[in-house]
C-alpha cells in the first residue's frame, strides 16, 4: 500500500476517534459538502447531520480490523473495513475524493451489520 492510501486510511480512522467526532471543527474538514452515509442502523445521513451528533460521555470506542484502501481514480479511494463493539460487527466502507490540490474529504459511508451467529 502507498503512503496516500495509508494517509486516507488515517483520515477514515481519525473520523472514528471521539475527540474528533466532537469536534465540528476538527471533523468538518474532513467531511465533503455532498456526504452521504448510509448508517448501520438504517438511517440515511448527510454532512449537517453527523457534524451535530452528540456522543454520551461513556460511548464506548470501536474495534478496528481489516482496513484497506484502493485507488478507484487518481482523486477518488475507496477504504474498507471492520468494526466491533460488544456483539456487533459492521462492515464499512468509505469513499474519499479531493479536488486537484485539495485536501481528502469523506464523501460516502456505509455500514452493514453482520448477522450475529446463533
Amino acid at each position: 500500500m502507498d503512503d496516500e492510501l495509508r494517509a486516507v486510511i488515517d483520515l477514515e480512522l481519525r473520523l472514528l476517534d471521539l475527540d474528533v467526532r466532537r469536534s465540528r471543527e476538527l471533523a468538518g474538514p474532513l467531511i465533503d459538502p455532498d456526504f452521504r452515509e448510509y448508517g448501520a442502523s438504517g438511517r440515511v445521513w448527510d454532512r449537517e447531520s453527523v457534524l451535530t451528533v452528540v456522543f454520551p460521555a461513556d460511548h464506548e470506542p470501536l474495534e478496528v480490523s481489516d482496513e484497506t484502501a484502493v485507488r478507484l481514480a487518481d482523486d477518488v479511494v475507496l477504504v474498507t473495513y471492520r468494526t466491533r463493539r460488544r456483539e456487533r460487527t459492521v462492515l464499512r466502507s468509505s469513499v474519499w475524493r479531493r479536488d486537484p490540490g485539495g485536501p481528502w474529504r469523506v464523501l460516502f459511508h456505509q455500514g452493514t451489520p453482520v448477522p450475529t451467529e446463533r
